[in-house]
């Protein structure tokens, strides 16, 4: 029988299917990812990383369950997102295709509030919820954004789309860009594997089921 979101199989505190972990009982190698995390760059963002007793929100609480790969990943999340050199516009724009290609609740919640925090407008960030054109994307923007949908949604880019992608971003941007993609969308896979809730008061920002079922 499938637990409740917020207890696990040994009746402890739960976080969607795993268990949500205190800061006060890790072990060194999770302690060692966990303050990686926390003490990081992230935490002066504006989405909530942790709740008033530590534990990391999100995806960052499942990757303590193997902090061999959870502490690499996160390392990797921590250059995308401090250390390319995709403007931040490009960078949020991208993040936020890759939520709503695979409906992930979590990474738009979040991440809508760093792209308002660069410069993303109420009516661009409506459109890119909606797959629409808020008229104000420059052509970089808009050859992200379709970058962004040929990689998610069909894991690749045609040789036109490339040739325009490299002549807007540049190689060493679009790879970065490529890298980008593969990282959201392990992370949306996570959350929806692992079925991670919203904090509390958060309502779902697709549907009930945004965040289990990604869009193929």
């Amino acid at each position: 029988m499938q637990q409740p979101d917020d207890q696990d199989e040994r009746g402890g505190a739960g976080h969607g299917r795993i268990p949500w972990h205190d800061p006060r009982a890790l072990t060194a190698e999770q302690r060692a990812v966990y303050d990686e995390i926390a003490s990081g760059p992230r935490a002066a963002g504006p989405f909530r990383l942790t709740d008033p007793e530590g534990r990391l929100e999100g995806p960052f609480n499942a990757m303590l369950i193997a902090p061999g790969v959870g502490g690499p990943l996160q390392r990797l999340g921590a250059a995308i997102r401090y250390a390319t050199d995709l403007p931040a516009r490009w960078r949020e724009i991208a993040i936020l295709e890759v939520a709503v290609a695979r409906r992930s609740d979590f990474e738009w919640y979040a991440h809508e509030r760093v792209g308002r925090d660069a410069g993303l407008t109420g009516k661009e960030l409506a459109a890119l919820r909606s797959g629409a054109d808020a008229g104000t994307f420059g052509e970089a923007e808009r050859t992200v954004r379709a970058a962004c949908r040929a990689l998610v949604l069909h894991r690749g880019l045609d040789d036109d789309l490339y040739a325009r992608a490299e002549a807007a971003l540049g190689t060493a941007r679009l790879y970065e860009l490529v890298v980008l993609v593969g990282y959201y969308d392990t992370l949306a896979l996570s959350l929806a594997a692992f079925r991670t809730p919203l904090p509390p008061g958060e309502p779902p920002v697709f549907d009930e089921d945004a965040g289990r079922h990604p869009r193929p």
